[in-house]
């Protein structure tokens, strides 16, 4: 996937995302399903999700490459990421990771804080994705909590696809 189709893809998949949250009622915000997180919850989990991607991408490059290395195969395409992710889940059985792991339920009124930052952090990956060299995307990588070092590229793709993930818990759950 081309990088301007990756970052038409995060746009798409994250105002999906903001129009759900933003039309859900507000309780919702603070409780969930029994056992699941809330829709907070689920919205500050994909800020903590971006925002180190976004950190990263803000270094040189050469640290990027003398501390994650180079990709060592081809960059897989969406659909093969989607499912690798997908079979990663199924394997993890609930297992979350990092800043994640015991997260607070975000109170009402920072929730239009929460998805402006999402709002602001996704123009930047957008930004950040048209602007690098295709050999960058394709060579650099970086470590994924659950899938492992993947090449630039693919972990945007992962994150677009992340999103809709969410998304379609919070449409199908809440």
């Amino acid at each position: 996937m081309d990088k301007e189709s990756i970052a038409e893809l995060l746009e798409s998949k994250h105002q999906i995302l903001i129009d759900v949250l933003s039309s859900q009622d507000d309780e919702k915000w603070q409780q969930g399903p029994e056992g699941k997180w809330t829709s907070g919850q689920q919205a500050l989990h994909l800020l903590q999700s971006i925002k180190p991607l976004n950190d990263a991408l803000s270094l040189p490059k050469f640290i990027i490459k003398y501390r994650f290395g180079t990709a060592n195969r081809a960059v897989r395409d969406y659909a093969i990421v989607v499912n690798r992710y997908q079979e990663r889940l199924q394997e993890s059985k609930g297992i979350v990771y990092g800043p994640s792991k015991n997260m607070k339920v975000p109170l009402l009124k920072d929730k239009n804080y929460i998805l402006n930052r999402l709002q602001v952090e996704n123009k930047k990956l957008q930004y950040k994705t048209r602007k690098l060299s295709d050999k960058h995307l394709d060579t650099l990588i970086l470590p994924h909590p659950l899938m492992g070092k993947m090449p630039l590229r693919e972990i945007i793709m992962w994150t677009a696809y992340h999103v809709e993930h969410h998304t379609k818990q919070l449409q199908e759950n809440y």
